[in-house]
């Protein structure tokens, strides 16, 4: 492929998506969106919109970012990035890889109708015999707002007028001037004051309420309550403003449904518990899908750091035949205790071409919640998971005693990690079975995360850790050093939050229960009691990496 070109071969003509990337919010992209993302052969986008959509590309996509002409796009292991020539025209650029007969999506912020160049594009493509389809998002200017607390219309259903700023004519104005409906202005952080005042100039009550919005729909919208008249006061004593990110695009919105006694009653997103938080999650992507996603959902914006790696046993002839023992009818039943354990005991299935049928006449049980899922996704049914404590205690209260009338063979597989404790071997021993405890895979310490991370987690940079077990804190503090004095720690239980005060770690959160979930919401608890009781003084709502280095932390109510 040449470095300045898409590849083009002699074939019938592609297509061309128009694609609506949404205000931001990645969660705001539609099913039809993802599905054209997943079939795209090149993927062009605005810089703002790029990181949203890449994710739902497949691998070996051609990436190119629309809004840096003459650079190389980044692009991750699964995609392939090309050097665009600064002159050539973007519309240009489509319909050459569609004439290529590629499926081409060209993503672009809100949606497509509202886009400066769409349009333009659009046409040329129709001009050119391209083939192309149009998928709406959410318009900045509706999805901010909304994201703000902000309604555009209610019962009595007054008017709703859309402002550009940037190209608003002076008819423009006065008629928006002239109406008492809503006005939902597109323009930058240091023209707002500006557009309040054409506001005023055309009729528009300098007492008129007015909202700005920076950063709509994601972990870092912030949004000021104010009036036409002092906006300019209340950004410059927000200190936001003179500022060199001054041209940075905000939505404001002009009338009485901004006013911020309305606004403190629907603020739904920046009055999350976790909002904006920054959160280190000593866990590798795979392990913390779902812990991140309930953070995520809490407003906070997980970091996972992987502090262990799963290494496959220094001699694997143990594992080997376990394996085939299960397929001989030497166990009666296979406990699993970890994630990592299913994961071992598939590849090693794999290896020798098995799959869960393998499982048949055997019983399985999952000391819980994640490992019976990861099971599922093996095709295979947990016959036991504990109905209390997901643990290795708690699965033994479940287990039944051996019988030999009723079980026809005494013995349990277990495969586990080579430092895993004897709890549950010497439980199952204790109730007449034997067992077969293999070494299924090792874990070690993981390499350290890069300089900026180490930085972020010495230096106050992140706003909690989540400790899931004892070893995740000696290990993060091995790889990465001590997490900073104004960092939240948040431990599963007590076991790991006596190892994290043995490294000097004050421990401010912990689970009511051993489950990382519980741990989410444990923390989520304690933001939640932060932010309120910072509004019942009347302080203003920080995160705890903007408070002042050293400053002392109350603990947690138990």
């Amino acid at each position: 492929m040449s470095p300045t070109t898409v590849e083009s071969t002699a074939c019938a003509p592609g297509h061309v998506t128009f694609l609506g990337a949404g205000p931001g919010d990645p969660g705001l992209l539609t099913l039809r969106a993802v599905e054209a993302l997943a079939r795209a052969d090149v993927l062009i986008a605005e810089p703002e919109v790029l990181d949203v959509v890449r994710t739902h590309a497949k691998a070996g996509v051609t990436v190119l970012d629309a809004g840096t002409p003459g650079r190389t796009a980044a692009a991750d292991g699964a995609s392939t990035a090309v050097v665009v020539p600064a002159l050539r025209e973007w519309a240009n650029l489509v319909m050459e890889a569609a004439r290529s007969g590629k499926r081409v999506v060209r993503a672009v912020p809100g949606d497509p109708g509202l886009d400066t160049y769409a349009a333009e594009e659009m046409l040329a493509c129709a001009s050119g015999g391209i083939d192309f389809e149009v998928v709406p998002g959410v318009a900045a200017a509706v999805g901010v707002a909304a994201y703000a607390g902000v309604p555009l219309r209610d019962a009595q259903g007054a008017d709703v007028r859309f402002v550009d700023a940037r190209t608003a004519s002076e008819r423009c104005w006065s008629e928006v001037g002239a109406s008492d409906g809503t006005v939902v202005v597109s323009t930058t952080l240091d023209s707002v004051a500006a557009a309040a005042g054409e506001l005023v100039a055309a009729g528009r009550k300098p007492d008129t309420p007015l909202t700005v919005t920076v950063a709509g729909t994601t972990t870092r919208q912030k949004t000021w309550s104010a009036t036409l008249g002092t906006i300019a006061q209340t950004l410059k004593q927000a200190k936001v403003l003179p500022s060199p990110e001054g041209n940075r695009p905000v939505i404001a919105v002009v009338g009485e449904r901004s006013a911020a006694a309305q606004r403190d009653r629907l603020s739904w997103f920046e009055s999350k518990p976790l909002f904006g938080w920054k959160v280190l999650v000593p866990r590798t992507k795979e392990q913390a899908a779902s812990l991140s996603d309930q953070l995520r959902s809490a407003g906070a914006v997980p970091h996972e750091v992987p502090t262990i790696a799963v290494e496959p046993p220094r001699t694997p002839q143990q594992m080997e035949r376990a394996v085939k023992g299960l397929v001989t009818g030497r166990y009666e039943w296979i406990a699993f205790t970890s994630v990592n354990a299913v994961k071992a005991v598939r590849e090693k299935f794999e290896e020798y071409g098995l799959d869960a049928r393998a499982f048949a006449g055997i019983k399985v049980a999952a000391v819980g919640e994640q490992t019976a899922n990861a099971l599922i996704a093996f095709g295979v049914k947990p016959d036991l998971v504990p109905s209390g404590e997901q643990s290795a205690a708690g699965l033994l209260e479940d287990w039944p005693p051996y019988d030999p009338v009723f079980d026809p063979i005494d013995r349990v597989f277990l495969p586990r990690a080579d430092i895993a404790t004897e709890t549950l071997v010497a439980g199952l021993i204790e109730l007449g079975w034997e067992v077969d405890d293999v070494t299924a895979y090792r874990t070690v310490r993981a390499s350290p995360p890069p300089a900026e991370t180490r930085e972020a987690i010495k230096g106050g940079g992140f706003d909690a850790v989540l400790f899931t077990s004892s070893s995740t804190v000696r290990n993060l503090v091995g790889i990465a050093g001590k997490p900073h004095n104004v960092t939240v720690i948040a431990c599963i239980g007590p076991a790991t939050a006596k190892t994290a005060e043995e490294h000097g770690l004050r421990v401010d959160v912990m689970a009511p229960e051993p489950s990382v979930h519980k741990l989410a919401a444990a923390l989520a608890e304690f933001g939640a009691r932060r932010r309120d009781a910072a509004l019942e003084a009347g302080d203003p709502v920080t995160r705890p990496s903007e408070r002042r280095p050293g400053a002392r932390r109350r603990r947690a109510a138990p």
